[in-house]
Order: C-alpha cells, then structure tokens, then sequence
C-alpha cells in the first residue's frame, strides 16, 4: 500500500498549509482519536456505547465547540473542554439543552471536567 503524503515528504504542518491555501475548510479540524479512547480501560466495549459517545459528541459539535471529549463513564457523561470554551458552556441555557440531549442519550448524569480537555483523560473506571 502506498502513502502518497509520506512518499512527498509532507508533515502534518505542511498538509494543513496546503489544505488552507487550496480553501478546503476543515483544514484546522483538530486530530480526532478513536471513539474507544473515551471508554474506561477493562471496561467492555460495544456498538451501543460507541454510538452513544459519538451522538454526545455530535451535540457538542452542534453547539459549536472544537476541543472537547465527551468520556463515558456508565450512566455518567464526563465532558472535557478545552478551557478557553468552559465560560460558553455556561452562556444563557447551553448547558441545561446540553445535558438534556446527553440524557436522552440515555446518560443518567452530565458532568463538566473542570480539568478541562486533555488527551488520554480516560483514566478513571
């Protein structure tokens, strides 16, 4: 298998200059890890639990939020911001709709992480 971007020589860095100066506009997406990262190790993974992180996370996106986890602890929704967007969580209604939606889920408990977002922030079990 072939990897064009390795064989022209072309950083992360290099690729996203590109991506901007062509005008392709996720050119700035932050790099998104595995939807499994947000499951506590030894805790058993499964389709239901994937998706339901992954809807969580769609609310977030929804709301306009770039840098943010939503860790799936059972019952317990843990969201992670990067700090700079934890004051616009709580702007007006956001985050009574938020935990709304994440309840719907079928999430029992949202949380904020006032640690904010980190990577590899699933520690807990």
């Amino acid at each position: 298998m072939r990897s064009p971007l390795v064989e022209a020589e072309l950083s992360k860095a290099d690729i996203r200059i590109l991506a901007k100066e062509l005008g392709i506009s996720n050119w700035d997406k932050p790099a998104a890890a595995c939807l499994s990262s947000r499951i506590p190790r030894g805790i058993p993974i499964t389709l239901e639990k994937l998706g339901r992180v992954e809807e969580a996370e769609a609310v977030l996106h929804r709301e306009g939020f770039r840098h943010f986890r939503v860790r799936s602890h059972g019952e317990i929704a843990r969201i992670e911001l990067a700090q700079d967007e934890l004051p616009r969580l709580m702007e007006s209604d956001r985050c009574v709709k938020i935990s709304a939606r994440l309840k719907a889920l079928g999430f029992q408990f949202v949380t904020v992480d006032l640690e904010g977002y980190r990577r590899g922030g699933v520690t807990l079990s």
